[in-house]
């Protein structure tokens, strides 16, 4: 009998392809080490994005393809995740502290664009991240009230602000420092700045991803974004209905022309299901979000359905993910989060940390 080779197990992981890369390992580079003795092979896998949620999965269904290789007899599979550093805009540097920042918005408000953001962190976290989130809708903050928490930030020198931290994210908020019912009566140019500050401000703490929530819209909080804040990905929330993917749309092309990739759209809002009965109802119209990710060559990341424990769930400071962890919506937010997650991770990495200041003066 032949003796098995490091190739013959290469063409088999080969013959994997991976749900959340849409590639096989070996091609995807996510495979650090082969090893052969005998009949036993050890197989190293990592990951680039978290996947506490897929890892035992994967692990069986590339044990299960080795230990059918003639010759095999053992199939040991080590499968981890290490998140690195995407390229972002040109001329932008990463923040400290923030590996990457994933921008999540919409086209116009009302298709829960601030609890799909919510809920998209705290489902980065279940699966294994450190991940903090900033509301950036300065004139209507909501994430103090999503995340249950009304604490003020503190300050240990007076000139920055520790994030606050709930369900094992970080965030900040404007919400945080002024009262629930204060309007900000502010113009563009403030409102940019007070932005800029609770984003550069925060001691943000080694985040693999930090969620930005943006406010709906294409105006001034998402052009300062774009210009002077180093994004790595976006995604676009949009619900089913025409109206609501006209304005999705626009900011799908604004994030293109700024240069910032669009890892995905979240159809929310996709599906009603009877509380009652469980007669299931397209009430917003159905496909919108695979019509518009095959328009644009991106990928539909998930569809969520019209379900009142989200909204009841989110108004009252546990959003779902936290609040019912185990739940089929809080494993489609779980599914959501990999997918973005796993295209950012095939993205370009960034190694500007790689590379010395050049520092030239008159002597």
């Amino acid at each position: 009998m032949t003796a098995l080779s490091r190739a013959d197990v290469e063409n088999t992981l080969k013959g994997y392809v991976d749900p959340y890369l849409e590639k096989d390992l070996i091609s995807a580079k996510c495979v650090k080490a082969i090893r052969v003795d005998g009949g036993r092979v050890e197989v190293e896998v990592e990951l680039g994005f978290p996947a506490v949620g897929h890892r035992d999965a994967l692990s069986a269904a590339l044990r299960e393809r080795l230990t059918a290789l003639p010759g095999v007899g053992e199939a040991a599979i080590r499968v981890e995740s290490r998140i690195v550093a995407h390229e972002v805009q040109k001329g932008l540097k990463p923040l400290p502290g923030v590996r990457n920042i994933i921008a999540v918005a919409s086209g116009k408000g009302g298709v829960g664009k601030s609890t799909t953001a919510v809920n998209l962190a705290l489902a980065l976290s279940a699966e294994g991240a450190t991940v903090g989130l900033l509301d950036a809708d300065i004139y209507g903050p909501s994430q103090p009230r999503m995340l249950g928490m009304h604490a003020r930030p503190e300050s240990r020198d007076g000139k920055t602000m520790e994030p606050v931290v709930s369900y094992g994210i970080q965030s900040m908020s404007i919400g945080y420092l002024i009262e629930e019912e204060t309007p900000m009566v502010w113009r563009g140019p403030m409102v940019t700045q007070a932005l800029e500050q609770l984003l550069r401000d925060t001691r943000w703490q080694n985040l693999d991803y930090l969620v930005i929530d943006l406010p709906p819209g294409t105006g001034d909080t998402q052009l300062t974004l774009a210009q002077k804040v180093p994004v790595s990905g976006a995604i676009i929330v949009t619900t089913p209905q025409d109206i609501a993917l006209l304005d999705a749309r626009k900011g799908l092309k604004m994030f293109e022309k700024v240069e910032v990739p669009v890892l995905g759209i979240v159809e929310n809002m996709s599906i009603h299901i009877c509380s009652k009965c469980g007669h299931e109802e397209h009430i917003f119209g159905a496909g919108g979000g695979q019509r518009m990710a095959a328009q644009y060559d991106v990928p539909l990341l998930g569809a969520l359905p019209l379900d009142i424990r989200i909204r009841e769930e989110t108004d009252g400071g546990q959003p779902t993910v936290a609040a019912e962890p185990d739940s089929r919506i809080a494993g489609l937010y779980r599914d959501i989060a990999r997918r973005a997650a796993a295209r950012l991770s095939l993205q370009a990495k960034n190694y500007s940390h790689r590379f010395p200041n050049i520092v030239i003066q008159n002597t």
